[in-house]
């Protein structure tokens, strides 16, 4: 039941609120027809409590706008968090609020903001799943509340049109082919004494005195010690776009090459994108900037050009 609406604010009545209002009318007419003083008392009492439900529930949405938005990496078809930051003026205001974001072909659960910050900024982390790879938007934030007593619902909209960058689904890459240029099988190790800094599985040319048994047997694989000192080799990916169509094995390369550079960056692995379209050769160094040209990145080739093209990475 809607009491009033408008673009950004709306007042609705929740189920408790109605059967509140209910006996509050009926407590009333009883205390018309009889004039027992005592039923006006309690009338009057439920009254005021009635009108507090709403004035505290709509203080608690006011001084409060969005900020700034910080990305971080979001990849398609995981679930992923998006952090907020709000303008927070409420110096320590108990809120109780329910913030729902609305996202173009994504999914986003709602979050909690329980008091107000006396910073005057306070940052609110939603989990989201976005469905596919490339640029979305985030339409609408709406702050929503049945504080204190659950009798009135207030929602109060913030439009923010918000543009988003989904990097492609990180999948797990298969055995590294010849063509990964910069491939290293080995690590390089420093002169001197180093202190065992982790795990990682077994390569050619480990050592057998640097298996971790303990997690060996956890993985059923041989893994091995690795060091403070070893500094891994850098990758070096490279990809032709005119070599690719449209479609579903282009965005599988995607992945794959995503796969990659999140693989590496778990490894502490330099990492480099080279590729090849109409505008010419570049290259891209770095974890985020080999993923945000992935997430943009759009197939220039023919469907006769890509079948007859021997692989995806030259």
């Amino acid at each position: 039941m809607k009491l009033w609406s408008d673009r950004r604010l709306r007042l609705s009545l929740t189920g408790l609120g109605g059967q509140y209002l209910l006996a509050l009318l009926a407590v009333g007419a009883f205390s018309v027809n009889t004039g027992n003083n005592l039923l006006y008392l309690v009338f009057s009492l439920m009254l005021g409590l009635f009108l507090v439900s709403g004035v505290l529930s709509r203080r608690a949405l006011q001084g409060l706008g969005v900020k700034e938005l910080e990305e971080g990496n979001l990849f398609a078809r995981v679930r992923g968090g998006l952090r907020l930051r709000l303008q927070d003026s409420g110096r320590g205001r108990v809120r109780g609020l329910e913030l729902l974001l609305s996202m173009e072909d994504g999914e986003v659960q709602p979050s909690f903001l329980g008091a107000a910050s006396r910073s005057g900024e306070t940052s609110v982390v939603f989990q989201v799943r976005a469905g596919h790879r490339g640029w979305t938007r985030l339409r609408r934030l709406e702050l929503r509340t049945r504080f204190p007593f659950g009798l009135l619902e207030k929602s109060r909209f913030i439009d923010l049109d918000q543009p988003l960058l989904v990097l492609p689904h990180p999948r797990t890459p298969p055995a590294p082919p010849t063509s990964w240029r910069g491939e290293g099988h080995r690590t390089l190790a420093q002169e001197g004494v180093s202190s065992p800094e982790g795990a990682r599985p077994l390569r050619v040319g480990d050592p057998p005195g640097r298996v971790h048994w303990k997690r060996t047997a956890q993985r059923s694989q041989p893994w091995v010690r690795t060091f403070e000192e070893e500094r891994p080799l850098g990758l070096h990916l490279r990809i032709d776009l005119s070599a690719w169509a449209p479609g579903r094995p282009f965005e599988r390369e995607l992945e794959r090459l995503s796969g990659a550079i999140l693989q590496a960056r778990l490894q502490k692995r330099e990492i480099s994108l080279e590729f090849h379209g109409a505008s010419g050769a570049h290259e891209a160094r770095g974890y985020t900037a080999c993923w945000r040209i992935l997430a943009q990145a759009r197939a220039e080739g023919s469907t006769d050009r890509a079948e007859a093209a021997e692989g995806p990475l030259s």
